[in-house]
């Protein structure tokens, strides 16, 4: 029976990724058409009409675009100013400040926009300067990434990866929510559901604790990459009764629970183990 079980878990695992990659893909349709999208936005001025229905009627097709594009990528713009810092017949300078949200992280995105006329006609817009703000308690996790997008000037780089992070932070913060609401008396979250941290106590064993680690950082290619490790605390007296090195073991053994079971289902199952009797 175990090996029917381990095949067809290997089977579901199977689909499970190929529909993950599916939907990759066409995340990653979608989000293209956002970039050329946006592209197109910062780096052009558009073709208003000058009577005051057309105005009217170009400001509520701006309204439905913004509304469009932040169903799909959930970013929320709140406020946008642009101020010409340098203007000649071949060059211009722009700085953009643009605020708003993605679930409950807040950013505040400050650049120059430059476009130089060349010899030849020719148009070249670039982002010349580039400072990235972002409130939240996950900024431990984002820092790094922000600060190289801010060294290449990855404007749209920056967007593309906010949007896949706030959405493993959200899964992060309703996992941990979850357990602490399902099992107030026996976990507790020292940073709070939006930190990084789980811990796991039987009140009826004093000294004995799991800590779930579950950070999330961002590559400088702003690949998401989750990861959740589990800590263990015993007494030194039991760590001496412990001849089978099950606490020693168990970081190992969770890993291969959560490529087994999945996250929930491995929490759960360490979270059933401490609250025997």
């Amino acid at each position: 029976m175990e090996q029917v079980y381990e095949a067809e878990i290997k089977l579901l695992q199977e689909e499970i990724a190929l529909l993950q990659n599916q939907q990759e893909n066409n995340e990653r349709e979608v989000i293209l058409h956002i970039e050329e999208h946006t592209q197109r936005t910062l780096t052009s001025q558009p073709d208003f009409k000058r009577g005051k229905n057309d105005a009217v009627m170009n400001l509520e097709k701006l309204e439905e675009d913004l509304a469009r594009q932040t169903k799909i990528n959930g970013i929320v713009l709140k406020e946008c100013e642009v101020k010409t810092l340098e203007k000649s017949r071949t060059k211009i300078v722009q700085r953009y400040r643009v605020s708003g949200n993605c679930s409950f992280l807040n950013f505040q995105v400050e650049f120059e926009l430059t476009e130089i006329q060349e010899e030849d006609g020719t148009i070249v817009r670039r982002i010349t300067a580039l400072n990235i703000v972002v409130d939240g308690c996950e900024l431990i996790d984002i820092s790094t990434f922000v600060s190289g997008v801010e060294e290449t000037k990855s404007l749209l780089l920056f967007f593309r990866a906010l949007r896949a992070f706030s959405e493993r932070c959200e899964q992060r913060s309703r996992t941990f929510a979850h357990f602490k609401e399902k099992y107030p008396e026996v976990v507790r979250l020292p940073e709070g559901c939006k930190g990084e941290v789980m811990v796991i106590q039987n009140p009826k064993i004093p000294g004995c604790a799991l800590s779930f680690v579950w950070s999330i950082n961002v590559s400088n290619d702003g690949v998401i990459i989750p990861k959740i490790d589990l800590l263990t605390k015993l007494p030194e007296k039991a760590l001496g009764l412990d001849e089978g090195k099950v606490a020693e073991n168990a970081p190992q053994s969770f890993q291969s629970l959560l490529r087994i079971l999945g996250v929930e289902a491995a929490i759960e199952a360490l979270i059933a183990a401490v609250c025997v009797e």
